[in-house]
């Protein structure tokens, strides 16, 4: 995706926005904390905010923006009222020549949200709230959040960190924070405001209040929120749903906030979001299939590295990514990936995933390298070029009990292998870590 960004005028403050998709009905995209909408249509920042705008592009022209003082909107503002700054999602329709959307109001984008559709109702088609409250601070019947004290002490952990990535990584859960995203989010941190603008949008946001507005709102409002999100609890979701009038309120298995991952859970709610706002759910396409999943692995990589130095590993590992894509495509494999230091491969045919492996660690052998590989036959979930699922997860379990030198494979590929002429050694029961029940495993004779 590669949005036009343009400036829409809101009295005096320029708010930047994007358009993209060409659908029947127009869908604006009100962010939470702080954005950078160029980030958001082009990903070099968060997945989740591509995922989202892609995927309601699919059935919809999508208006984003960024709220002022983020962003690529004007920094300084200083500090306005709510309805000021809801009456940025009025200019920015405006610009964009679109008379009537649905909104889509994320977190603090929530609030902005429910104001305008109270206020501009002839103008709001339909009102989403992800993640999002009444309320920034507790209150009497509103207790789930925190007090002014908790707030001021988060802004100075902002003032410390901001710029860093830790800030908008508290959004997310603990094994999603890896140094790759934490450098992600660094830059999104910087992309998206300075440590003084989100200074000013965190007093901004303690204002925020629209309890009173809830009853009011009189067009079609869907509420979604993840129930184990730590930084709004789910009760707040609750409290929207239950205090708008005909909302439906749709709970997500999830321990996050912000972030939106590509997977079942996300489809699910976004197909009934489509149907929400267009009357016609989508046919989806097959994303669940029985495969074979080959993972490979280097023995003892890091050692090897050490010894042979920098250079030549680099050397080592070019000609081995060589001769394993050589040797998926030859058993008529899908690459799927590399997996740090090996490969993750799937198959219509449980006999020539292990016939691959076979080949790919006597190929191998001949670099002096040893390899482990793991097989398992099982649902699979596709994810666009990626896989994901139970099936996938036993693989990489089986993989990592191999020996070196070892193609390892569960009971299913041995079963469903009979005939083919592989022979099988017995290397007992084993527990595969997060999956239920002992598994029978068995190495591959050559």
């Amino acid at each position: 995706m590669a949005a036009d960004i343009r400036y829409a005028r809101s009295g005096d403050v320029h708010i930047a926005y994007g358009v993209e998709g060409d659908g029947p009905i127009d869908v604006v995209f009100v962010p939470g904390f702080v954005s950078n909408v160029e980030y958001l249509f082009s990903d070099e920042g968060r997945t989740g905010g591509k995922y989202l705008l892609r995927r309601l592009a699919t059935f919809a022209r999508v208006i984003a923006f960024d709220k002022r003082g983020t962003g690529l909107s004007d920094r300084s503002t200083g500090i306005a009222p709510l309805d000021v700054r809801m009456d940025d999602v009025r200019a920015v329709m405006d610009a964009a020549g679109s008379e009537r959307a649905a909104l889509v109001g994320m977190s603090e984008g929530g609030p902005m949200s429910i104001l305008f559709a109270a206020t501009f109702p002839e103008r709001t088609q339909s009102l989403l709230l992800y993640g999002s409250f009444a309320s920034f601070v507790v209150r009497a019947d509103h207790p789930w959040m925190p007090t002014l004290e908790e707030r001021a002490k988060t802004r100075a952990l902002i003032d410390e960190f901001w710029g860093t990535g830790q800030v908008l990584a508290t959004f997310m859960p603990a094994e999603q924070r890896t140094p790759e995203a934490i450098a992600l989010l660094a830059a999104g941190e910087r992309g998206s405001a300075s440590p003084g603008a989100v200074d000013q949008l965190m007093e901004m946001n303690e204002q925020i209040d629209v309890r009173a507005v809830l009853p009011t709102i009189a067009v079609p409002t869907m509420v979604v929120h993840a129930t184990g999100d730590e930084t709004v609890p789910v009760e707040c979701g609750r409290y929207l749903a239950e205090h708008i009038p005909g909302a439906r309120f749709v709970p997500i298995d999830r321990n996050s906030h912000g972030t939106l991952e590509a997977d079942a859970k996300s489809e699910a709610w976004l197909d009934e979001y489509e149907e929400f706002v267009t009357g016609v759910r989508p046919a989806r396409p097959v994303d669940r299939v029985l495969s074979t999943v080959l993972f490979t692995d280097i023995v003892g990589s890091t050692e090897r590295a050490v010894d042979v130095g920098d250079a030549e590993w680099k050397h080592l590992l070019d000609r081995h990514d060589h001769v394993v894509n050589h040797e998926i495509t030859r058993f008529r494999g899908v690459h799927v990936k590399h997996t740090g230091d090996g490969v993750l491969a799937r198959f219509d045919g449980p006999a020539r995933a292990v016939s691959c492996g076979l080949a790919i660690s006597g190929a191998v052998g001949n670099l002096g390298i040893g390899i482990r590989a793991g097989v398992h036959t099982g649902e699979i979930e596709l994810r666009g070029d990626d896989i994901g699922g139970i099936g996938v997860h036993i693989a990489s379990r089986v993989m990592a009990l191999a020996e070196p030198n070892e193609v390892l494979v569960s009971r299913t590929v041995r079963d469903l292998v009979a005939g083919s002429g592989l022979s099988f050694a017995d290397r007992g029961e084993h527990t595969l870590k997060g999956v239920p029940d002992r598994w029978a495993l068995y190495a591959a004779q050559n």
